[in-house]
């Protein structure tokens, strides 16, 4: 299976295929998750309980990073990516961070390395408020960016 390196470059993947194509599935809910690993109550809102008891606002729940680190995606399925999505409400963001609001580098790809994960990656619509030396990189790969 695939290893990714930049943990929020593979969130954008899971955003895709998960949240988006339905094609990595069960999709993940982090209430849910909490609730079976008997972490919180099923009351309520569990995964904003949770974040906010636990003093986890503005950051990655460690479950999530947990769950989502672990994740194995086939090279079947990555193949299957053309475009990807970065913006701040995305579903995969909330299941990782209830409490966050947007306005801080959190999600921000740092390492385009695993670009060879996706073989067919044509366009990545919001990397064009990336920094230059990953546009660069988009470019050089032929990676299309903005809407």
């Amino acid at each position: 299976m695939a290893q990714f390196t930049d943990f929020n470059l593979k969130l954008l993947v899971v955003e895709r295929l998960m949240y988006h194509d339905g094609t990595l599935a069960p999709a993940f809910h982090l209430g849910a998750h909490l609730v079976e690993q008997g972490l919180v109550e099923d009351d309520g809102d569990p995964a904003y309980t949770y974040t906010e008891e636990n003093g986890l606002a503005h950051q990655v729940v460690p479950a999530a990073r947990d769950y989502f680190t672990a994740l194995e995606i086939s090279p079947e399925l990555l193949a299957t990516v053309e475009e990807l999505l970065f913006e701040g409400g995305l579903r995969v963001y909330f299941h990782c961070s209830p409490i966050w609001d947007g306005e801080d580098d959190l999600y921000d790809v740092r390492s385009l390395d695993d670009l060879p994960l996706l073989p067919n990656l044509k366009r990545i619509r919001g990397a064009e408020f990336w920094p230059r030396e990953l546009q660069k990189t988009l470019r050089e790969r032929g990676i299309a960016t903005g809407r």
